[in-house]
């Protein structure tokens, strides 16, 4: 699944267009200008405008560094009208309209990022050196429309904010946009995470210094948002929604850590107080009311760890109820169809009700990405309560799917959609005896995303592989799959229960034990009926 969460974040940023033009819509009230430091973090960044815009202008830059870009663009917008002089209030409109680890802007946002920083350039008002170096940074992402890609943007965006943090080294605002640059300018599926350690290098030093700049402790849990890195960003995480309360990214953000570490109620904790934040600035006209459907998918997620199923179909069926709202993406997109199609199909599947995961449809007016979630949920589950003709079938329009973006020279959409279709063809060659070359592709595929750490928001194809060799025999093999998986995944129920039947099976009833104990642990004051927590229960007892 985690090569669905990828196709999900390309095909999201496929739609960021030029939905930003029109943002009376949005702007019923302003109500961002009541924001304090004390709600949104310290920021200190000095510009040659009138004295009178400067606290709003560190305002605009602490929304920036909490990635609210609805709200950063009309504050520089209001300081472009307060002082017309201001050449550094276009530079924050051109910085809000990339949004810089989820978004490549088409070809109207890159015009308009032009348009903003030939303003910030021919604005009569005064600009230091250190100004236009910044301003000179961003025109280099929005660059010349016709001769560069994406990657070739961000790449030149962040080679000239290396300029600007080596020229002005006291300068602790460069520093933190340089190390934010290396992020979003990280290459594809870069397994040494070289660019992620250097930002961290960067923002470590900072946090010292500055523990209530939201930028540093929002872009250290970035940085650390891999498996392999996730424990270092525990104190970032911890910061976070400590130094910007009102804004809701910053309180959805620490649960990118605690889901990685298996810290669950940690991770309900924080998307239900994004989600509620949320809420509360949509009703204030304020921005941004879509990005709580990403704080669902990961309360979603962290709900089904630790046994609380019912609190997860609850979210489910409200999301079947709210109305159309602009995503988290910057686009006039509903993310309410996204949500209605792998919500679903992430459900069936963590709870392995294989025959509902088999009878999902697709959910009309869904993207094409979308679809390949719902095929590859059917196919699964089609696969594993007997019923190869539909999975089959749900195979090929996965390969439909794929063909289509290969067509279309979209890349990343291809190889994503590939994924799913190889994890889906594992456990159909699985369900018709075919266990060495099933076993052999999900191992693949497993090395890959391990090594890569996509977000943990979808079943481990290593956990899968664990389960598919318990369910040859082999249990282990399995073990010792689940044990990895767990390393990098820890405290997800499947694989904890996986686990202790695999030593179970093998012979290791200590082991079994542990881990049904920790299973147990991790799901203490749930409700849930499943069977899984009833069979634990009974061994541990009988210890």
């Amino acid at each position: 699944m985690k090569c669905i969460v990828r196709l999900l974040f390309f095909a999201l940023c496929s739609f960021a267009a030029f939905a930003n033009t029109a943002l009376a819509d949005d702007d019923q009230g302003h109500h961002h200008e009541d924001l304090t430091a004390a709600q949104l973090g310290t920021v200190t960044f000095p510009v040659s405008c009138d004295p009178s815009v400067q606290k709003p202008f560190e305002r605009g830059v602490a929304l920036l560094h909490s990635f609210w870009y609805e709200e950063a663009e009309k504050e520089f917008q209001q300081i472009a009208t307060d002082d017309p002089h201001c050449a550094m209030a276009h530079w924050g409109v051109a910085m809000s309209l990339w949004h810089q680890l989820w978004n490549n802007p088409d070809a109207k946002v890159i015009q308009r990022g032009l348009d903003e920083v030939h303003q910030a350039k021919t604005t009569d008002g005064p600009t230091t050196p250190r100004e236009k170096a910044y301003v000179d940074a961003i025109a280099a992402f929005y660059g010349d429309p016709k001769k560069l890609n994406h990657e070739a943007r961000a790449q030149a965006y962040s080679q000239a904010m290396k300029k600007v943090y080596e020229t002005y080294p006291d300068d602790h605002e460069a520093a933190v946009f340089y190390a934010l640059s290396l992020l979003a300018s990280e290459p594809h599926d870069d397994a040494t995470f070289a660019n992620r350690k250097q930002a961290a290098a960067i923002l470590e030093q900072l946090f010292a210094i500055e523990p209530d700049h939201p930028g540093v402790a929002h872009y250290l849990i970035h940085s650390y948002d891999k498996p392999q890195l996730a424990q270092l960003g525990l104190p970032a995480a911890r910061r976070y929604a400590q130094i910007a309360p009102a804004a809701p990214h910053a309180l959805h953000m620490p649960s990118h850590i605690f889901a990685r570490v298996g810290l669950w109620q940690d991770d309900i904790n924080s998307n239900l107080a994004s989600i509620a934040a949320t809420r509360k600035t949509a009703a204030m006209h304020m921005g941004g009311e879509g990005h709580q459907f990403h704080a669902m998918d990961y309360l979603i997620y962290a709900y089904l760890q630790s046994g609380r199923e019912s609190d997860a179909a609850k979210v489910i069926d409200e999301v079947k109820t709210m109305p159309h709202m602009k995503s988290m993406y910057g686009a006039d997109f509903d993310p309410q169809t996204n949500a209605l199609t792998k919500f679903p199909a992430v459900y069936d599947l963590e709870l392995r009700h294989w025959s509902d995961a088999a009878a999902l449809q697709v959910v009309p007016g869904s993207l094409r990405g979308d679809q390949s979630i719902t095929h590859w949920a059917r196919a699964i589950g089609a696969a594993r309560s007997g019923n190869l003709a539909q999975a089959h079938k749900d195979l090929e329009q996965i390969e439909v799917i794929r063909t289509e973006f290969v067509a279309e020279k979209k890349a990343n959409y291809a190889e994503a959609v590939g994924e799913d279709y190889q994890e889906a063809a594992a456990w159909v060659a699985h369900a018709e005896g075919k266990n060495d070359e099933a076993i052999a592709s999900l191992r693949a595929l497993a090395d890959k995303t391990d090594k890569l750490g996509d977000e943990p928001e979808g079943i481990p194809a290593r956990e899968q592989l664990a389960d598919m060799l318990l369910e040859a025999k082999r249990p282990q093999q399995a073990l010792t799959e689940y044990q990895t998986d767990l390393k990098l995944n820890p405290n997800r129920f499947n694989g904890l229960y996986g686990a202790a039947r695999a030593a179970e099976a093998a012979g290791k009833q200590n082991d079994a034990t542990e881990y049904y104990a920790l299973l147990l642990k991790v799901c203490e004051g749930s409700s849930s009926t499943r069977p899984e927590l009833s069979r634990a229960r009974e061994l541990v007892a009988q210890k």
